[in-house]
């Protein structure tokens, strides 16, 4: 939700240039092999790995839409079987219009080290009791990161701009932390982008 937000809403009126980055939840949590966690996380970091192989291939625009073909699959159509994973990387390649050589990428370990050296940068702005979304923007005292926002549904027009206005301000404040609540809805995707 909130990618969605940010490239919908804040990226064409705020003049951003994107660039996406990996944060594994296999890596992250490191869940036993036996959880009912394991299997999706697994199956996603290695999707993370086809996400590199597509970016260093075809660059960040493409890698972009690797990423938003997995979010429609797994959030509007439903998709979470990972019985068939290569297959699955495949065709969210081709459904991309991207190479579906580099579905190779999603069993090569090689990756890993990227994916977690790029972790580890976005981990060190916000600190490690953090999960995802991560976002990070220049300040006038260097690089900021955050955690969140997290969101269950994608603020539109003036809404989603006070979001990210307020958001820069909150997180440029000297001595500002953390502002949370408990969330008393699931998230709605809305309609398939």
């Amino acid at each position: 939700m909130t990618a969605r937000w940010v490239v919908d809403v804040v990226q064409p009126e705020r003049d951003l240039n994107i660039t996406w980055q990996p944060i594994s939840l296999l890596f992250k949590n490191q869940p036993p092999e036996d959880s009912d966690y394991f299997a999706p996380v697994e199956h996603t970091h290695k999707l993370l790995r086809v996400f590199e192989a597509v970016k260093a291939a075809d660059g960040m625009d493409a890698a972009f839409q690797f990423y938003w073909e997995c979010g429609r699959n797994i959030h509007h159509d439903g998709v979470s079987d990972v019985a068939d994973e290569a297959v699955s990387a495949e065709r969210l390649l081709s459904n991309a219009g991207l190479d579906t050589a580099l579905a190779a990428a999603y069993d090569d370990e090689s990756f890993d080290a990227v994916i977690r050296e790029k972790m580890d940068k976005g981990l060190a702005l916000v600190g490690q009791d953090v999960g995802t979304p991560i976002i990070a923007f220049p300040s006038d005292s260097g690089k900021i990161g955050i955690f969140g926002p997290v969101i269950s549904r994608a603020p539109q027009g003036d809404e989603g701009l006070a979001l990210w206005d307020a958001m820069v301000t909150m997180s440029t404040m000297d001595g500002f932390w953390e502002l949370k609540r408990t969330r008393t809805e699931g998230p709605n995707f809305g309609e398939r982008p």
